[in-house]
């Protein structure tokens, strides 16, 4: 539990297969944050990094490339916490999961019960961090970027577009969508929950500086998993 006396940024993150537009709607986001003067910080998607570090990916996805994607996601973000307002997450650790049941699945493979308990439980302990969790809708028009190490194989990304959604309703993840055409309009509800937290941090944290996690009021009433 994060100690009474530390109020957590607001941390908004953005789940979904590859080329859905998450890094785009992402930086509009923080655009319009910093022009308000509001302190961002953004995790950026990890999948580069850890192909660098000789990490399998993609459809080669395994126990051990998803172990390091979660810890390292939880690391990094823990570290933005003390530095910003708000924490923009260019996929939550639950999409690692994701990832690698989609690998799994493309390759025929079943996973090690036990090494998936250990991934379930790390990303259910974590994603209570997030205070809204949007996911993209896959739009097949959509092409494929390829300016990051994501991929080229249509099948596989909605392999994930499938298992992600999968992940969410079993880990009872909640989450609001983010179609390809409503991006516009989700940056303005968005800003406007952003904006209502903050306040409602400040004046909780002015007013009563012991309240404990649990009972902190909830940002919005967020939607059941689908």
């Amino acid at each position: 539990m994060v100690s009474a006396d530390f109020a957590r940024p607001v941390t908004i993150a953005v789940t979904g297969t590859h080329s859905t537009g998450k890094s785009t709607f992402l930086q509009r986001l923080a655009e319009r944050l910093r022009r308000d003067r509001i302190d961002v910080a953004i995790v950026a998607d990890l999948g580069a990094e850890a192909a660098e570090r000789g990490l399998p990916i993609l459809d080669q996805h395994n126990w051990v490339s998803t172990l390091w994607i979660i810890a390292r996601g939880m690391s990094l973000e823990a570290e933005t916490w003390t530095r910003a307002d708000v924490v923009l997450v260019d996929r939550p650790v639950s999409d690692a999961l994701g990832y690698y049941e989609a690998a799994l699945e493309y390759r025929g493979q079943q996973s090690n019960p036990a090494n998936m308990c250990q991934l379930e439980a790390m990303v259910t302990g974590h994603v209570r961090n997030y205070d809204l969790i949007l996911r993209t809708v896959l739009d097949p028009t959509i092409p494929l970027d390829l300016s990051k190490p994501r991929g080229t194989d249509l099948t596989f990304r909605a392999l994930v577009d499938r298992q992600i959604a999968k992940v969410s309703e079993r880990l009872g993840i909640d989450h609001d969508t983010l179609p390809a055409n409503s991006h516009d309009r989700a940056l303005i509800e968005v800003m406007a929950i952003i904006k209502g937290h903050l306040d409602g941090i400040e004046k909780d944290h002015r007013v009563e500086p012991q309240l404990h996690a649990e009972q902190s009021p909830q940002l919005v009433p967020r939607q059941e998993s689908r």
